[in-house]
């Protein structure tokens, strides 16, 4: 029986013995009955309205009952499919698949980490890594890219990797296709800020707060020339352009040659939303990893080029300035008999790619962003 039916009938029989209550003849046994039942009429009212403020006080002001504070959490193994995931603590994850996104029917429910799903901000689903962590998400059909916060499980179709929520899909111009080729490249500082702030409490507000810093900020112009480096608390060391001495050859390399150099082997370098640089080794284990180039940048293809330093401490810094473009790398060559470290996006599959980013780069002030292939 429903409690509206429950109600309903005590308030039937409540009329009952009234019916034969009578000033005139003050029968007390009918008075006393009166009584008795508007006491259980009483109670169930009360009754009723701690039920309906139980069930209204669950539903946390957003109307879909999920806990919106999560909780830092790897979790166990589990098997999908007859495939076993096995989650564990990273920052420096990179792998390429396909993306796909979703949005209003999980909207207000609860994510794989006790959270409420918000398909506004920028979240994804992940298989195995922490949550929280921050990971790059970069289309490579059209070079767009962003951050995101992983705070939930999936996706389960075996083709795909991760799964955006509704605004990370829209800046990567997934939403009209549903998928898309993607890159993923963990954020190793980032990752351990949102790491340490969930353990110590840190809500989804935080850390949602983070990642459109990460996401935003770091666009900022710089100065036409190339050489000024992101605004700093300490002013960084001034970078010195690279000058080439005069050649008795007939043709002189110029500072940006026409075929980009290997890149070399060397210890990656993540930069946090502050700006220092921080090797990699020191944040994951406190031990130098054996170098090598980044699967994701290896091979032939299309690539920006943003510009090029006489040292590689300068490089580095170019280098975390524009990483929230696309995936990034410093490269060391020769220019007049001189050391030269390049800074350059990609590999993207197309000319046009790497065209959008390269006009893209030119819109934030790097006038000297230019597509280069091999």
């Amino acid at each position: 029986m429903r409690l509206p039916d429950f109600t309903k009938m005590m308030y039937d029989q409540a009329a009952m013995p009234l019916a034969v209550v009578s000033p005139r003849t003050g029968s007390m046994p009918a008075v006393r009955a009166a009584v008795r039942v508007w006491g259980t009429l009483l109670l169930v009212g009360c009754l009723a309205g701690l039920l309906a403020a139980c069930g209204s006080s669950s539903r946390g002001g957003g109307g879909s009952g999920v806990a919106q504070r999560g909780t830092y959490k790897v979790g166990a193994p589990y098997k999908i499919d007859g495939v076993t995931y096995t989650p564990t603590e990273e920052f420096n994850r990179t792998e390429t698949g396909v993306a796909s996104w979703y949005g209003p029917g999980f909207h207000g429910k609860s994510t794989a980490n006790g959270e409420r799903y918000d398909q506004s901000e920028r979240t994804a689903a992940h298989r195995t890594l922490q949550m929280p962590a921050i990971v790059r998400v970069t289309n490579l059909d059209n070079g767009m890219s962003t951050v995101v916060r992983i705070n939930d499980r999936g996706p389960f179709a075996r083709s795909r990797i991760i799964d955006l929520s509704r605004t990370a899909a829209q800046e990567l111009d997934v939403v009209r296709h549903g998928t898309a080729r993607v890159r993923i490249d963990q954020l190793p500082a980032e990752s351990m800020a949102v790491r340490d702030a969930a353990v110590a409490g840190g809500g989804p507000a935080e850390q949602n707060a983070a990642v459109a810093q990460v996401a935003s900020g770091q666009r900022t112009a710089p100065a036409p020339t190339m050489a000024a480096a992101p605004v700093q608390t300490t002013p960084p060391p001034q970078v010195q352009p690279v000058v080439i001495p005069p050649q008795p050859a007939p043709q002189p390399q110029p500072v940006w040659p026409t075929t980009p150099q290997p890149p070399s082997v060397e210890t990656p370098v993540a930069y946090g939303s502050g700006g220092r640089g921080v090797t990699v080794a020191s944040l994951a284990s406190g031990a130098a990893p054996v170098a090598t180039p980044t699967s994701a940048l290896a091979g032939s293809g299309f690539y920006v080029q943003t510009g090029a330093f006489s040292t590689m401490e300068n490089a580095e810094r170019q280098r975390g300035a524009v990483r929230s473009y696309g995936a990034s790398e410093v490269s060391q060559g020769s220019a007049g008999g001189r050391d030269v470290w390049r800074v350059r996006l990609g590999p993207y599959t197309t000319a046009d790619a790497a065209g959008i980013v390269a006009d893209r780069l030119k819109r934030s002030g790097y006038g000297d962003a230019r597509v280069l292939s091999e």
